[in-house]
């Protein structure tokens, strides 16, 4: 990224003291954040059972994004607050059982597939050089570039996500649930 706007690599990201760099480790967390969010099958899991802690709560992960609980739960209405959930049906954070949910997680940068990294890349370098220069001409990366990584992330989450016309859409579901 730092390259994109002609300064030198560095060899390590902590303890640089450069702003630039400072601005880049900002960006690319939280490109990928946002990209992340979107929900993709390399982040989710389905069907996550989070049990009661000794106090009656449902602790969630750390790293939670989004959750819902799933069928077997719907009658029971919980939103995300801070590190529990609530259930906003009793209005209490207090709950008798495990509950089982589907998460979106936010994974470490490390931990995601490459097509994902390739594209959050491109997206934060053409987000950072935004911020020096704003004419198109000063990109490295062009939309055209950020756009095909894009489509290449898709193709990849279509050939791993194990989509199908019945399984993988909530209005064909509600169909064959009648």
């Amino acid at each position: 990224m730092l390259d994109c706007i002609g300064e030198s690599p560095v060899s390590s990201l902590d303890g640089t003291g450069l702003a630039d760099v400072a601005s880049a480790k900002r960006i690319l967390r939280e490109t990928s954040r946002e990209v992340q969010n979107r929900g993709w099958d390399f982040n989710s899991e389905k069907n996550y059972p989070l049990p009661l802690s000794v106090d009656g709560f449902i602790y969630t992960p750390t790293n939670t994004l989004r959750i819902d609980t799933t069928k077997e739960f719907q009658d029971v209405d919980v939103v995300h607050r801070g590190s529990r959930l609530y259930d906003r049906g009793n209005r209490t954070y207090v709950f008798t059982k495990t509950i089982k949910v589907d998460l979106l997680l936010g994974l470490p940068f490390e931990e995601l597939p490459e097509a994902a990294r390739h594209y959050i890349t491109i997206r934060s370098a053409r987000k950072f050089v935004d911020r020096d220069m704003p004419s198109e001409a000063g990109h490295v990366y062009t939309q055209k570039d950020e756009d095909l990584a894009l489509v290449t992330l898709k193709e990849a989450e279509g050939d791993t996500g194990d989509y199908n016309m019945f399984n993988g859409s909530n209005s064909v579901a509600r169909i064959l649930e009648r």
